[in-house]
């Protein structure tokens, strides 16, 4: 066993106690996160820090059991993950000396590169000693200026084949720390605005944005429309002869196509892609290798050529999928080795993970599979961007258990370090939101006065992660 991991079992034992110190026994958030011990008894300030400057890092026990005494000694030992430093001369392994101040301690240095860093302090007061272990990670220039969003635009309600009202899936969002959603119903778009307009003028910090899940007639490939202004499907739904007509337009205007492409399939999402994108939306590709009728849903050839020529502008690559169905067919497994073999092959392919939740309360994929977008904000024009321009991730963690993340490696090691040391606060905060999100679409009109209350309170979570300690 490392030095790192007894000091941390020294933590859990000695801090609390008992074995019942252990991670896995602190509550579990309905996004299946968990807040670690060490977390809930510090705040680490800033956890998020630029690359290669110097910076102070607080440690500031929230509590009176474990505040820094001044009568006791404190040691750091400093281990940055992956590379050592170079410049600011703290060798790995060394001890240093901590004086607590107003039962803090202070920590000044120079946060070398793009990576995370464990911090290890030890008290020792008399004959007892008790360790705890921290984590902050830098970033370059451009990652630091943006912030992770949290969301998920595949999900259904009870106006289509889901089991739950509008409403209701929107504070289920938040409920599960979503900071962005869209409601998209199966041939629907007006129901992701009943979602919206549920909460118009309500002091939320959600973000709820039109959403709908295409089905172009006789095409057998899924399409989400994110944040279109307007609906694809009233495009035919009472008269095809306009759709049919533009599709024969694209069939006899596009370049050949492979052998054994289904032209027509192929002109269908060339037409719906191109009318999301007029309308602001963005178009994306839903689980290719889902499993109807005992087939993939998308024939390969044609898939081939939807990558090839990148119709769409983002690639649903992980979808959400209860417990036993990943058991039976890990149709996850199989997007990511597709996404994978179109990036080895130079492709740039945009991604997204979803829940495709139909049932929000009897599910164990929603809150647990959604996208991270990097962006300067959670508008719908910087979340699309992120998502076009390769700043998001997938994230699947079915049933609640151990978190995957998919994307670009840069942004996969950050969101990992997010997922333990940030996002379960962030999570918690979402909570009580969400619940009173839900009690107010039951009626509830006090909760009006509670949701004020708790307005902004995620972005101060990231102003204080994020915001340098004056070195001074």
């Amino acid at each position: 066993m490392s030095r790192l991991r007894i000091l941390a079992v020294m933590f859990s034992i000695v801090l609390v106690g008992t074995a019942a110190g252990s991670p896995l026994l602190c509550p579990k958030l309905p996004s299946g996160a968990q807040i670690r011990p060490e977390n809930r008894y510090f705040d680490v300030l800033p956890r998020i820090v630029p690359a290669d400057q110097e910076s102070v890092i607080e440690i500031v026990p929230l509590f009176d059991h474990v505040r820094l005494r001044e009568d006791c000694t404190y040691e750091l030992t400093y281990a940055p993950m992956e590379a050592p430093p170079q410049k600011g001369g703290w060798a790995p392994g060394t001890k240093i000396p901590i004086t607590a101040e107003n039962g803090r301690g202070r920590i000044k240095m120079l946060f070398e590169g793009e990576q995370e860093h464990m911090f290890v302090i030890e008290q020792t007061c008399g004959d007892k000693r008790r360790s705890v272990i921290f984590h902050v990670y830098s970033l370059g220039p451009d990652l630091y200026a943006l912030r992770p969003y949290k969301g998920d635009i595949h999900m259904h309600s009870h106006r289509s084949d889901g089991v739950e009202s509008p409403p209701y899936v929107a504070g289920a969002c938040r409920r599960a720390g979503l900071d962005f959603m869209a409601l998209t119903d199966h041939h629907l778009y007006d129901t992701s605005i009943e979602a919206r307009e549920a909460f118009a003028g309500l002091p939320i910090d959600l973000r709820i944005y039109p959403g709908e899940e295409v089905h172009t007639p006789d095409n057998p490939v899924h399409i989400v429309s994110f944040s279109a202004n307007a609906g694809i499907t009233e495009l035919y739904r009472d008269d095809e002869t306009t759709y049919r007509a533009e599709v024969a337009i694209l069939m006899e205007s596009l370049p050949p196509t492979p052998p054994h492409v289904n032209r027509f399939h192929y002109a269908a999402c060339v037409w719906a892609s191109a009318r999301i994108r007029e309308r602001g939306g963005l178009s994306m590709l839903c689980h290719p290798y889902w499993v109807t009728g005992n087939r993939y849903n998308v024939e390969e050839a044609l898939l081939n050529y939807l990558f090839e020529t990148e119709v769409f502008d983002a690639l649903e690559m992980i979808s959400g999928s209860d417990w036993e169905s990943s058991h039976a067919r890990d149709i996850n497994a199989i997007q990511v080795a597709r996404y994978q073999e179109e990036r080895a092959r130079g492709r740039r392919i945009a991604i997204c993970g979803v829940s495709d939740t139909h049932w929000v309360e009897g599910s164990d994929d929603f809150g647990r599979y959604f996208t991270v977008c990097f962006a300067p904000s959670p508008d719908a024009a910087d979340l699309i961007a992120a998502i076009k321009d390769q700043r998001s991730v997938a994230v699947e963690a079915p049933a609640g258990t151990l978190p995957r993340v998919y994307g670009p490696f840069r942004l996969v090691k950050y969101t990992m370090f997010l997922l333990r040391e940030v996002f379960p606060q962030h999570d918690e905060l979402c909570f009580e939101e969400g619940r009173l999100m839900i009690q107010y679409a039951a009626g509830d009109e006090t909760a009006v006065d509670r949701l004020r209350a708790l307005q902004g309170q995620t972005e101060r979570l990231y102003d204080r992660y994020w915001t340098p300690v004056s070195v001074e």
